[in-house]
């Protein structure tokens, strides 16, 4: 009768183990920190989130848990050429639009090359011939342009609260007040653009979000320079928000609606929210 509970127990264990695809991140806490490796052994590591975390958001979760940490720096990349010089990619800096970038590019990614390219796919528009060339003017500038019109990208908004509590409005990006370009683009774009105003976020069904979401805070006095978005961060588990910090000085995890609220003391006036999807999926 003994050896029949054993046996039964262990049978339970094993089932349980096999259904419960919840992946464990405390290998993660035991790498050397990503910002002090140099890029061939920062590159080393990917075929192992790749190999550890095979469901695409894990390892984009992975990733974020890992850069934790990172150094604060602004507008650390370019294309390598003038007019912006910087790297194309990079790992020992970051601002909010790097983090969110470059943890895409990581999460697809199996060496160095290959997440430079994946950089480039994911960072630069598409010309008439459906290639990604690195150019300034070609670069996705604007957050709410690459949210509403980049592949890897789905706004999804609009599907998390009643209509009543969106609030939408018809901005030209790039398109100052007094009629001059914001960035020398040669570009501008009118576009109705919808988002949860910060009073209404309370009403988000966070039930409808994947673990791993994209979400953008939103600036009303940008508006008048033809921006929409003042910052963006990863939204893990429906309730951290990984991003990085110019006030922390670096890349920092904290409780989403928390860092929102400040206090009572909104930092922003509004989110949008979308979905990440790796390359080549719709």
């Amino acid at each position: 009768m003994f050896l029949k509970i054993i046996s039964r127990v262990c049978a339970l264990v094993f089932f349980l183990g096999c259904t419960n695809n919840v992946p464990s991140f405390n290998w993660v806490e035991t790498l050397p920190k990503p910002w002090e490796l140099s890029k061939n052994e920062f590159a080393s590591y990917l075929p192992k989130f790749k190999e550890r975390y095979p469901d695409f958001h894990d390892r984009i979760k992975a990733i974020n848990l890992w850069r934790v940490g990172t150094p604060y720096g602004i507008f650390k990349l370019g294309e390598e050429i003038d007019p912006d010089p910087d790297p194309i990619i990079r790992v020992d800096t970051s601002d909010c639009t790097v983090h969110i970038l470059t943890t895409l590019a990581f999460a697809e990614s199996d060496d160095w090359a290959d997440s430079r390219n994946n950089m480039i796919n994911i960072h630069y528009k598409e010309n008439e011939h459906g290639n990604s060339l690195p150019t300034f003017k070609s670069r996705w500038h604007y957050t709410s342009d690459r949210i509403l019109n980049h592949k890897q990208t789905i706004d999804i908004t609009s599907r998390l609260v009643p209509e009543k509590y969106l609030e939408t409005i018809s901005i030209e990006l790039n398109r100052k007040e007094d009629g001059s370009e914001f960035l020398d683009l040669g570009w501008s774009s009118v576009q109705n653009i919808s988002f949860i105003p910060v009073e209404n976020v309370n009403h988000m069904n966070m039930e409808k979000l994947q673990e791993v979401c994209g979400v953008a805070f939103v600036k009303r006095s940008y508006f008048s320079s033809g921006i929409m978005i003042a910052h963006e961060g990863y939204l893990i588990d429906r309730e951290r928000l990984i991003h990085a910090s110019s006030v922390e000085g670096k890349t920092v995890n904290v409780p989403f609606l928390e860092y929102l609220n400040n206090n009572g003391n909104p930092r922003f006036d509004g989110v949008m929210i979308y979905k990440i999807l790796p390359d080549n999926k719709s």
